[in-house]
């Protein structure tokens, strides 16, 4: 087990959509929150600026990240066409990297069916070389779930926090068929199993480098 200790002093969130870091990652962001008062915390969504999908982000991040130094971006690139805008993802996210050297990076999976996701990912290791970097899975129709090598327990009452603030942030999603408690409730569980705890948040990890020296 790899333990995040005190050293754990900054982080990156990345979305290519508002509402992809809470659903993928928002019980992790809870965790590590609650317990490092004044953490910083840069958050880049790609997606939404301007709409009321951003007001909904900007609340729903605050929430996710209690008591964190929070810095939420939110630019104008329209859904579903990061492909034909990746100079401008790249633009965004070599702007936050002059901004900040997080110890640990959240992101979407490089294997994510849908091409924002997926293309976001790709980008994350260009710009942030030797970050350690964890991939979020989402639940969708496109059936691109897997097995992953990382997992973040927990408890039971982050876990129920995680789904109520989901649905009291993201009204705008909340007519969506797999937008509800079996569905987040569910994963969590199976990924519990998985790695023998009763709730988990599952990650892609592309690269890990262990120091064994003394």
């Amino acid at each position: 087990m790899i333990r995040l200790g005190a050293e754990l002093k900054s982080i990156v969130v990345l979305g290519a959509h508002c509402d992809d870091i809470a659903i993928g990652a928002g019980g992790t962001l809870l965790e590590i929150c609650e317990q490092r008062p004044g953490l910083q915390v840069d958050a880049l969504v790609l997606s939404g600026g301007g709409t009321d999908r951003e007001t909904e982000e900007r609340a729903a991040l605050a929430a996710f990240c209690p008591g964190a130094e929070l810095n939420v971006t939110v630019l104008k690139l329209p859904d579903g066409r990061l492909p034909s805008h990746w100079e401008e993802a790249k633009n965004a996210l070599e702007d936050l990297r002059r901004r900040t050297d997080p110890d640990v990076v959240f992101a979407p999976r490089t294997i994510d069916a849908h091409q924002d996701h997926r293309g976001l990912a790709q980008l994350v290791p260009t710009v942030f070389r030797g970050h350690l970097t964890l991939g979020y899975e989402i639940v969708k129709w496109d059936g691109d779930l897997g097995r992953l090598p990382a997992y973040a327990p927990l408890s039971d009452d982050v876990m129920q926090r995680k789904i109520e603030l989901l649905h009291e942030h993201y009204g705008s999603q909340q007519h969506r068929p797999w937008y509800d408690r079996e569905a987040f409730l569910g994963l969590a569980r199976i990924r519990g199993i998985e790695c023998q705890e009763r709730y988990a948040e599952a990650f892609e990890a592309n690269k890990l480098v262990i120091d064994l020296r003394g």
